[in-house]
């Protein structure tokens, strides 16, 4: 699913990871803003994203649960999120992701990651 969003990866760093999405026609809604869907996928799969920097070799990350406010509708054509570690535990990583449209904050997640082994 991610890959058919065309989610592409724009910044990394230690407990960060920046991404941008196209917001094409298929992924509006009806009144032409990106669909609350795509923004919370955006800001999910960052927010894991900037998990994963933090969890050993061998390890990697799923989403346990989320929130999203979502503030004003995303209009334009390109949407903008970074995501970032609040805290990390031995089990569990605190996230949270703020996805930008036009210069103005739409979306802000707070999530909470399992920590996996990749064998499961």
């Amino acid at each position: 699913f991610v890959s058919l969003l065309r989610i592409e990866l724009t910044g990394v760093g230690d407990d960060w990871v920046e991404t941008e999405l196209e917001v094409t026609e298929k992924l509006r809604q009806q009144h032409g803003f990106a669909h609350a869907g795509v923004v919370t996928t955006l800001a999910d799969h960052t927010a894991g994203a900037a998990a994963s920097t933090a969890v050993e070799h061998g390890q990697s990350v799923l989403t346990a649960d989320f929130n999203v406010h979502l503030l004003r509708p995303a209009s334009g054509d390109r949407l903008t999120c970074r995501g970032e570690i609040v805290k990390v535990g031995r089990t569990l990583i605190v996230t949270q992701a703020d996805v930008w449209a036009e210069g103005k904050l739409c979306a802000r997640y707070i999530g909470t990651m399992a920590v996996v082994d990749r064998g499961i």
